[in-house]
């Protein structure tokens, strides 16, 4: 009687269920990364990159960093950043030569992840984003090519010319087709997992119950506490979620009647902001932890955004307006929005990925569309926090000010080349930023 030799566990295996597909995070035992066409026995984990972006600009006099290391020192706005300062990258000078036409918020937003020229209203037209160009290059190697979410709906109008779409999307699947936002947090979670979004009758956990303990027999100890501590995670996700619904939040305005004697408005604002970005948080790091998706942008509010935020007492005043002030309220604005940043920071740099974290495996870019509230983008605020699977060197400052080469697009074909997509140019970039 023959022995039968166990087959050696591949990178794309999933755990399955009824209506259920979840990619598994990085476990020891399963060595193959990437897709099927990867040499077995290749254990390294794959490069993440995401996108995050709030509109208006930032506090004048303090968005700034010096020094470098450990011994970085950073401005207000930035000081929730401070425990990753040894691998962040602050970068100063950089700018969007297409954005310095017109001097508006659409003008300066729609192209910020294109590079492109905007057409003028009665046309849509701005290029195919970075992000979505990674996202096409890698669409056979995970479940989900890339994850676009938002925490702010699109504005339909016109200023001055230019249609605020462009002012609500960074992400371009198309030179005319802005990438549609995620708003909602249990169909962003529900994409993720799900086969069928907003047909789940059960737990994503118990759906996948059966097939994650067949896993657990075939994996090392070690291995068996990862999967644990990351059920754990998705679990707890789901159940906030799912508490959230019932507590009719983050889901928009909802009618107060079981049968509505009105047509239903449309979705409004979420009502409690903080918890609406957080679970998007949540969602990228998961996204990210399981390998459903390497690609991911999160919009947290518009440019001219409406938003107000009730949670700091700032809720007197909409966030564009508020950008043009520079005091106290708008600094505590700034430093929530970072706040989300370094969230996300500390949930990858806490998951181990072999010698390394997740968070040493991604690249998260944040920045925003112009320097200051009075439409200064001269040059724009740009940090990026992750070490690319150690291909970039973190813990420094950049500073292209004065540079002949100091575009945006320069700084995108770098960071594609560290996420395996080599251009030879991109929107109004021929080269590549050297010193990443």
């Amino acid at each position: 009687m023959k022995t039968r030799i166990p087959q050696p566990l591949s990178r794309r295996a999933f755990l399955r269920g009824v209506g259920v597909t979840m990619a598994l995070p990085w476990l020891e035992s399963l060595p193959v990364w990437g897709d099927d066409k990867v040499k077995h026995g290749s254990s390294e984990p794959p490069v993440r990159f995401a996108c995050l972006f709030s509109g208006n600009g930032y506090h004048s006099r303090e968005w700034w960093a010096k020094g470098e290391g450990k011994d970085m020192t950073l401005g207000k706005v930035l000081e929730p950043l401070h425990p990753f300062r040894e691998k962040m990258l602050f970068l100063r000078g950089l700018y969007n030569q297409e954005a310095l036409i017109g001097g508006i918020h659409s003008c300066q937003t729609g192209n910020l992840l294109t590079g492109a020229h905007l057409a003028p209203a009665g046309e849509i037209k701005s290029g195919i984003s970075c992000d979505q160009v990674v996202a096409e290059r890698m669409k056979t190697q995970t479940k989900v090519p890339s994850l676009v979410l938002g925490c702010e709906p699109s504005i339909a109008a016109i200023h001055k010319n230019y249609s605020m779409i462009y002012s609500s999307h960074i992400s371009w699947s198309s030179p005319t087709t802005p990438t549609p936002l995620e708003l909602y947090p249990a169909l962003a979670f529900d994409r993720l997992f799900r086969e069928e979004v907003g047909k789940a009758d059960k737990s994503v956990l118990d759906a996948v119950m059966e097939d994650s303990r067949g896993l657990r027999i075939s994996v090392s100890k070690a291995d068996q506490r990862r999967l644990d501590e990351y059920l754990a995670s998705v679990r707890e996700v789901e159940q906030r979620i799912e508490r959230a619904g019932k507590a009719g939040r983050l889901q928009g305005w909802r009618p107060t009647l079981a049968k509505p004697d009105m047509a239903r408005p449309a979705d409004g604002i979420p009502q409690d902001i903080d918890q609406h970005m957080r679970l998007m948080c949540d969602i990228l790091v998961l996204a990210f932890r399981t390998d459903t998706t390497r690609v991911c942008t999160l919009k947290l509010n518009n440019d001219h955004s409406s938003l107000r935020f009730p949670h700091l007492k700032v809720d007197y005043m909409i966030h564009h307006l508020l950008s043009h002030t520079d005091g106290a309220d708008w600094l505590k604005v700034n430093r929530f929005f970072m706040q989300q940043v370094a969230y996300i920071a500390d949930k990858l740099d806490k998951v181990h990925e072999g010698e390394r974290t997740l968070l040493d495996n991604s690249m998260i870019l944040f920045m925003s569309s112009m320097m200051t509230g009075n439409h200064d983008n001269q040059q724009l605020p740009v940090v990026m926090v992750g070490r690319g699977g150690n291909k970039i060197k973190t813990g420094r400052i950049l500073n292209y000010l004065g540079k002949p080469n100091r575009k945006m697009c320069s700084l995108y074909l770098s960071l594609l080349d560290k996420m395996g997509v080599r251009l030879d140019t991109f929107g109004d970039s021929k080269e590549r930023l050297e010193e990443i």
